[in-house]
């Protein structure tokens, strides 16, 4: 799965409308998810580090943008992982709405962080949500929906719906598509462990993503065909849209697939994000408490706690304006990635590439664009969403500017400059 699955599509069709939502989905993979497939494959096949993402910038373009990169992760990943507990409310309250009065439900979300992270300290092994039969699990209520919606066709025209309190349009539809096909760079990284990856890894992606759009794309398709108006959609309206076409039964599967594709996801992403600031400290680029180790887990502990504490604070954004602030900052960083792959063909052209973007150094610099292109609609609808009275745009760039004062900053307490990654460091929980 990336990011929420099917799971938190619905605000697309709400701002979109069917159709346009339809050829958004189809189009979305193909500029966006695909080029960031490919360049991580390559650059991860290249350079297979540890930190990933900074490390190949910090290469290409020297430590301040590297340090950009690091920054600009870890501020985007704490938006992006609080997203998921706001998932999980928005299915709860479908079934139990006593959790939607006053601030039961950021408990529920903080309820969420908390458990997630203690799992993870501990060293708790969940079952991931790579499993083939969790999968096919969590898509079943959706099969569900393509099945049964022939037998609606256009029964649910007037058919009567909770009211809505989605403001998203077809903009912000845009931004929350993107968002559901982000995490490509989990399947990049094994670009290496394939055999002819210059062959057999593109055709492996476009496979993927096919299977991806569709599990997106049908389920819209077959409702379309019942007739109900795009304005039903909202964040967590699967599990109520469910019950009206296969009754309660149908409803309770979605809400529990909603739910556990939210915590499963968040539980299996604490480890793969601790690791950014637990490099970092290894590196000296943090301070070196969150580079310590739990004796028996081996897990990152120090990093995830303080993780834990800023995906906390985000809880109460909501999900729209998550996304948008999350592909504005994770925009930044991707910018910088696109670069990298760009200058490190330029100047290092004999490094060693299992697998490399096709088209020379100009298919290197041309992949990088569609994906810069949407980004840009993220500058456009941030305008419009507001955090802590000023536009989510400018709060970014706030963030961003962080991004530099705390380099300067690091740079004046450690006048030396980084110190060289060790070859033999502490090994965190796999």
């Amino acid at each position: 799965m990336v990011s929420g699955g099917t799971y938190g599509t619905e605000d697309i069709v709400h701002g979109a409308g069917y159709g346009r939502a339809i050829l958004i989905l189809l189009v979305t993979p193909l500029l966006w998810s695909l080029p960031t497939a490919f360049m991580i494959g390559e650059l991860s096949s290249a350079l297979p580090f540890e930190g990933g993402y900074y490390a190949w910038v910090r290469r290409a373009m020297g430590n301040f943008w590297g340090f950009q990169e690091a920054w600009l992760s870890l501020v985007a990943s704490i938006f992006d992982m609080a997203i998921y507990p706001t998932l999980f409310v928005a299915y709860l309250t479908r079934m139990f709405p006593w959790f939607q009065e006053g601030n039961r439900g950021w408990w529920v979300a903080l309820a969420v962080v908390v458990a997630c992270a203690l799992l993870n300290v501990a060293g708790v092994k969940v079952v991931s949500l790579t499993s083939l039969w969790l999968f096919l699990a969590l898509s079943a209520p959706f099969v569900a929906v393509v099945v049964l919606a022939p037998f609606k066709f256009g029964a649910l025209a007037n058919a009567v719906t909770k009211p809505t309190t989605s403001n998203v349009d077809i903009l912000g539809g845009l931004l929350i598509c993107m968002w559901n096909y982000m995490g490509w760079d989990n399947a990049s990284t094994i670009a290496t462990e394939v055999e002819r990856p210059q062959r057999t890894y593109p055709r492996a992606m476009l496979v993927a993503v096919c299977i991806v759009a569709l599990s997106y794309v049908l389920p819209f398709a077959a409702m379309w065909s019942t007739g109900l108006k795009p304005t039903a959609w909202e964040t967590g309206s699967w599990a109520d849209i469910a019950g009206l076409l296969g009754g309660p039964l149908l409803r309770i599967g979605v809400v529990l697939g909603g739910i556990i594709s939210a915590f499963g996801m968040f539980n299996a992403l604490v480890m793969s994000y601790s690791r950014l600031p637990l490099a970092m400290a290894q590196d000296g680029m943090l301070p070196a408490v969150f580079g310590k180790l739990h004796k028996k887990s081996r897990a990152p502990w120090v990093a995830i706690i303080a993780l834990a504490m800023g995906w906390a604070m985000c809880l109460g954004l909501g999900f729209a304006r998550l996304v948008t602030i999350d592909i504005l900052l994770y925009g930044a960083s991707l910018l910088l990635e696109f670069m990298a792959l760009a200058v490190l063909r330029f100047r290092e052209p004999e490094l060693p590439r299992p697998f490399k973007v096709p088209g020379g150094l100009f298919g290197a610099i041309a992949i990088g664009i569609p994906p810069v292109l949407l980004l840009a609609f993220s500058v456009i609808r941030s305008e419009h969403e507001s955090i802590l009275g000023m536009s989510s745009f400018a709060f970014g760039m706030i963030l961003i500017a962080a991004g530099f004062v705390a380099y300067f900053v690091n740079h004046v307490l450690k006048p030396a400059g980084w110190t060289a990654p060790s070859r033999q460091k502490p090994q965190p929980a796999s």
